[in-house]
């Protein structure tokens, strides 16, 4: 059992990035900017372009990896939720962007959620707090 001089040596100070893998990058990169991500910096040739997410200077990280190609992992995908002010209008946008949500924006506890999966499987939910707005970043 570790005493607390340890655990001050790693405490958990935010995230960096949340790395997702891709199976081609130029591909990944056109899908997430018609799903409304823009792209803070790319490089090509490591393989890996970062998406920003709000005024945070931590965002996506797309990382190929060359052997999964246009499927979904083998695993089940953890999900990556991002608040939005308005979710129901985000499955608009995206629909009209040629994503297909996984389902109807359905409810939750803070609001409304709609969830998206890349051509890799990895899925990404769109919510907001339109039910509890004093935890919502903007008021």
């Amino acid at each position: 059992m570790s005493d607390r001089s340890d655990k001050e040596s790693y405490e958990l100070l935010g995230f960096d990035n949340v790395l997702l893998p891709v199976g081609d990058l130029a591909d990944a990169v056109a899908f997430y900017e018609r799903a409304g991500f823009t792209v803070g910096f790319r490089f090509d040739e490591g393989g890996i372009a970062l998406l920003r997410v709000g005024g945070e200077t931590p965002g996506i990280l797309l990382r190929t990896e060359d052997e999964l190609g246009h499927r979904p992992p083998p695993w089940p995908s953890p999900r990556i939720w991002l608040e939005v002010p308005d979710a129901r209008a985000a499955a608009r946008d995206l629909t009209a962007a040629g994503i297909t949500p996984l389902d109807d924006p359905f409810s939750t506890a803070t609001g409304w959620t709609v969830e998206i999966a890349d051509p890799w499987g990895n899925v990404l939910g769109f919510t907001d707090y339109t039910k509890r707005p004093e935890l919502a970043r903007r008021g």
